[in-house]
């Protein structure tokens, strides 16, 4: 743990591909107190390009040569998912804190190795779901606990990409691709963060459009009956969002084309009045559109994510979402597996994860 009057905190990022490139490093380089002292990648291009990105950073082709930094408190690991699980554990055996990009793993079997790695080593572990860190979802989390708009009756969300180039890797799910792994486990974290309930019963049609399992429907089952549909697909159209529904009104969170939470009241008037009004003045959405298209891997919720990561290694206690969430979320998703392979529902007993035992199924 770094000492509370240390001002500065040395981190390494282990992956330098494209999300590292975009997203991790730039924010990393203006986050107050951390010093992104050490670069890991294999690839000899893409280590390049990040330390044309971070020149006084360390480099090194092997992440294990990175995690011998005794200097390094901690690292942001995004790597190939088929990854996740061996790196991870390196780092937290090597007394490393930990933000892990998700999946926290591509099978519970590795899964569960990581969270007994995690509870051995006392350090910090934080998964990537940072989407529910931001401004929208933490609005619609307290009205819904709040009751604004009464009692839930169901939920449907969409996730979904246009088709694009990408790595080998992320086109078969044997190495930890496929739109499950990539896409909807965000909204199976989101679902378990908007209403504090666990899955219970998966149904789900999982189809290969273009690459392997690019395209899949959702039916989750919560623990007090709530059904939550959704659609995911990685060649389609740019979508992202999620309404909630209830007796008393609806909450809608549309990634893409807004950054407000939006309430619809059962009557339907103020709902419909803000769309009138944004259909007479589309205006109103052109800054946060011309954001999103200036820079689309633009996200305000990953500087959230890892300033409370690295607030966490300041000594600010276990984050939420941890490595547990993490855990939950690819229980849901495997879980999604087995119903599409089955053709049949599959119910969920989530593993009891004892702190002094890590998880036992």
């Amino acid at each position: 743990m770094v000492a509370p009057q240390q001002t500065r905190v040395e981190v390494g990022v282990i992956g330098c591909g494209s999300l590292a490139q975009t997203v991790l490093l730039p924010i990393l380089k203006r986050l107050p107190g951390v010093t992104l002292a050490a670069l890991a990648e294999s690839d000899p291009d893409r280590l390049q390009a990040a330390h044309r990105c971070v020149p006084a950073a360390a480099v090194h082709a092997d992440h294990r040569d990175l995690l011998r930094m005794k200097s390094l408190h901690a690292v942001v690991v995004s790597v190939p998912t088929g990854l996740h699980a061996e790196v991870a554990i390196a780092a937290m055996q090597a007394g490393k804190h930990l933000y892990l990009e998700k999946p926290i793993a591509k099978s519970l079997h590795e899964a569960e190795d990581v969270l007994a790695a995690w509870r051995q080593s006392g350090v910090v572990g934080m998964i990537g779901f940072n989407y529910r860190l931001s401004a929208p979802y933490q609005s619609a989390r307290r009205q819904i606990q709040a009751g604004r708009v009464g009692a839930m009756i169901g939920a449907q969300s969409a996730f979904s990409t246009p088709s694009r180039p990408m790595p080998l890797w992320k086109q078969a799910r044997s190495s930890g691709g496929g739109v499950l792994l990539d896409l909807a486990s965000h909204h199976v974290d989101l679902a378990r963060f908007l209403f504090q309930q666990e899955v219970r019963a998966v149904y789900a049609e999982v189809e290969s459009r273009r690459t392997e399992q690019d395209t899949a429907t959702l039916h989750l089952h919560l623990a007090e009956g709530l059904l939550v549909q959704s659609f995911f697909s990685l060649a389609t159209v740019d979508e992202d969002r999620f309404e909630i529904y209830g007796h008393s009104g609806k909450l809608s969170v549309d990634r893409y084309r807004s950054p407000d939470l939006e309430i619809t009241d059962a009557a339907g008037l103020p709902g419909n009045l803000r769309r009138a009004i944004r259909r007479l003045n589309p205006w109103r959405q052109i800054p946060h559109l011309f954001e999103k298209l200036r820079t689309p891997r633009r996200e305000p919720s990953y500087p959230q994510a890892l300033s409370l990561f690295i607030s966490a290694v300041r000594g600010g206690g276990q984050p939420s979402p941890d490595l547990l969430d993490g855990y939950r979320s690819l229980e849901v998703i495997c879980a999604a597996e087995q119903s599409a392979r089955t053709g049949r529902s599959v119910a969920l007993t989530p593993a009891i994860v004892d702190p002094e035992k890590g998880a036992q199924r």
